[in-house]
């Protein structure tokens, strides 16, 4: 087992390990460490604690002191400079005629470096940009092309939940979403419905996943036979969240009615209404091709 602290560089940024080096530091402390590519000022997310050796990524970088005064100073200089570094990107963006969306400008902790961040639909041959750039700001010049969804990682915004994005509030990192998932938490597969400010899937898609997967590992198919108090009858509809299906069921007078239970209530056969066997088949191929056309629009 290793003692480390995890440091942030930005907010809801990836939480990175580092060895204390003896150094009393607290959570929330800012601190100066030594990365990969050079010296960089960031924040302990994470105060010190005990992992172990295979959970870290060697070798372990030493932080190299609590930050003081004038190492507050200097990232908060560096952050009015990458303002202004912006305006000039964009104006010679601008002149090049290039088609690419500046996101947004970093300097290093040491001033070794300035990082512009961009989006573009393909390759950029920015090789003029970066000679202009480096003429300007007399520095190490790096142009880095990012995804969508880290511009809105980046940018910010507002959900269709009327909060900020998670993306830029807490989530350190993108996980896995997929279209199966919206599927079986029974939302609308219109991609439009479904997307965050990204144009990809929404990462809250993920949240209640695991809650899904428990509730459907017992839940019937549509069309299944079940036993009910009231007799036997085929499933049309099942209510995930819930745990409740509806059950069509003909009474002793040839009429039907439609009763809902919750899946404990009922015994579920393994039996299969033939009439919902064929409009399974014709399902599966509306949703195929309503899947084909999210992902062909979340590529």
């Amino acid at each position: 087992m290793t003692t480390v602290v995890g440091v942030r560089f930005k907010k809801a940024g990836k939480i990175y390990y580092f060895d204390p080096d003896g150094l009393d530091i607290e959570e929330h402390d800012h601190v100066v460490v030594e990365t990969a590519r050079g010296i960089e000022y960031g924040y302990v997310a994470v105060g010190p604690k005990r992992v172990a050796e295979e959970e870290i990524v060697s070798p372990l970088k030493k932080v190299l002191r609590i930050a003081r005064k004038e190492d507050m100073e200097i990232h908060k200089d560096n952050k009015a400079k990458a303002i202004e570094a912006f305006r000039i990107c964009e104006r010679k963006i601008e002149e090049h005629g290039l088609e690419m969306r500046l996101v947004d400008v970093e300097y290093t902790f040491d001033n070794n470096k300035v990082i512009f961040y961009f989006t573009a639909d393909g390759r950029v041959d920015f090789r003029e940009l970066v000679k202009d750039l480096a003429a300007i700001f007399r520095t190490r010049i790096e142009l880095r092309q990012i995804g969508v969804r880290d511009e809105a990682k980046m940018v910010g915004g507002l959900g269709p939940c009327g909060k900020a994005v998670c993306c830029t509030t807490f989530l350190g990192e993108f996980e896995p979403v997929s279209i199966k998932m919206a599927k079986e938490q029974s939302l609308s597969l219109n991609p439009t419905k479904i997307s965050g400010l990204c144009g990809r899937l929404m990462c809250c898609l993920k949240y209640e996943q695991e809650a899904y997967d428990a509730i459907l590992e017992k839940m019937p198919d549509v069309g299944t036979i079940a036993i009910t108090p009231k007799g036997k009858g085929t499933i049309i509809a099942t209510h995930t969240i819930v745990e409740r299906v509806d059950v069509r069921i003909r009474m002793e007078d040839d009429t039907e009615e439609v009763f809902n239970y919750g899946i404990s209530d009922i015994t579920i056969t393994d039996e299969m209404d033939p009439k919902y066997a064929s409009r399974s088949e014709e399902a599966k191929e509306c949703n195929g091709r309503c899947i084909n056309t999210c992902k062909k629009n979340n590529n």
